[in-house]
C-alpha cells in the first residue's frame, strides 16, 4: 500500500464546481462556476442563479449539419447552448460569464474519493429506475447498454481506499440529492415521468463521456500517477454504444406530444445544476460531507 500526497491545483472562487463544455467529439474548455445552495425543480430562483452563476457540465455533440427531425440535435441542445456564455460558444452562447476566479484549490484523493462515492449512487440509481417493470417496454432500450458505470465505480472507490489508506466517506448530500430527485420523478409521476427522466439520463452519461473523460484524464496525471480509473472505460466502441442510446432516445421522443417534449427539454436546468453539484467536490465543495 503506497500513500501519495500529490494533488490537482484548480482555480476556484468561493464555493465553486468544475464542469466542462464539448462541442462536435472534442472537449474544448474548462471553466468554474459557482455550485447551486440546493438541487430542486427549478423555480424562479434556481433559473435566476442559472443566468448568472452557472454553466454547463455538458453540451449535446452536434452533427457538422444537425437534422430538423432529431430531438436532441435541435430542441435539447439548443436549451443547453443558452448557458454557455460567449466563450464558450460564441455562436450560440447567451449567459453572462462567470466571475474570473481568485485563488487556486488544490484537490486532494479525499475529495476525488468523495466525487466517485456520490456518483457511484446516482449511476446505480438510473441503473434501478431502468429495469423497473412499471416502466416498461418505455425504459427497456435503456437496459444494459453499456454506458452503465455504477459496478465500476465501485471497483475505483476499493482501489482508492485501498492504495491511498483513505476511509470510505458516505454518500455526500449532492448524491443523495440527485438520487432522490430522479426517484421522486418516476415515483411520482410513473411513465408521465419518462420525458423529465430521460433529460436527466441523456445528460448525465453523456456528460461521463465527455467533458468527464477530460477530468478523469487530469486526475489520472497529476493523483493516479497517471492510472485510468474503471469508471473512464467501457466495453466496446464508446461511439457506438452512444450512437445506439441516441437513437433510442430519438425514437422514443418521436411519439412524444408538445407538451412531453417541452418537459424533456425543461428538465436541462436541473440536470445541469445536480451534475454542478457532483462536480464541485473537485474544487473544494464539500457536497454536504462532514
Amino acid at each position: 500500500m503506497r500513500l501519495y500526497t500529490n494533488t490537482l491545483a484548480i482555480i476556484t472562487a468561493g464555493t465553486t464546481a468544475l464542469l466542462f463544455l464539448q462541442t462536435s467529439t472534442t472537449v474544448t474548455s474548462f471553466t468554474i462556476i459557482s455550485t447551486p445552495p440546493s438541487i430542486t425543480q427549478p423555480n424562479a430562483a434556481t433559473h435566476a442563479f442559472l443566468k448568472t452563476s452557472t454553466r454547463l457540465f455538458h453540451a449535446p455533440s452536434a452533427t457538422t449539419t444537425a437534422s430538423s427531425s432529431s430531438f436532441i440535435d435541435t430542441e435539447l441542445r439548443g436549451q443547453a447552448m443558452k448557458l454557455h456564455t460567449r466563450a464558450q460558444a460564441p455562436k450560440e452562447g447567451k449567459a453572462e460569464e462567470a466571475p474570473k476566479p481568485q485563488e487556486p484549490y488544490i484537490t486532494t484523493h479525499m475529495d476525488y474519493l468523495k466525487f466517485l462515492v456520490d456518483n457511484q449512487l446516482v449511476f446505480q440509481t438510473f441503473e434501478d429506475i431502468v429495469n423497473r417493470e412499471v416502466l416498461q417496454p418505455e425504459l427497456k432500450p435503456f437496459v444494459n447498454t453499456g454506458l452503465e458505470r455504477s459496478q465500476r465505480l465501485e471497483q475505483d472507490i476499493q482501489f482508492m481506499v485501498e492504495e491511498y489508506n483513505l476511509e470510505r466517506p458516505e454518500v455526500g448530500q449532492s448524491g443523495i440529492k440527485y438520487a432522490q430527485l430522479i426517484l421522486d420523478i418516476v415515483e411520482e409521476k410513473g411513465k408521465d415521468g419518462i420525458p423529465t427522466f430521460m433529460c436527466h439520463y441523456y445528460n448525465h452519461y453523456f456528460a461521463h463521456t465527455a467533458g468527464g473523460r477530460m477530468i478523469g484524464k487530469k486526475m489520472a496525471s497529476l493523483l493516479l500517477e497517471k492510472k485510468t480509473l474503471e469508471f473512464y472505460k467501457w466495453d466496446g466502441d464508446l461511439n457506438q454504444i452512444k450512437a445506439k442510446v441516441k437513437t433510442s432516445i430519438e425514437e422514443m421522443a418521436a411519439s412524444w406530444s408538445r407538451e412531453e417534449k417541452d418537459q424533456c427539454v425543461n428538465a436541462t436546468a436541473a440536470a445541469f445544476m445536480c451534475g454542478g453539484s457532483l462536480n464541485s467536490y473537485l474544487s473544494g465543495g464539500r457536497g454536504g460531507h462532514h
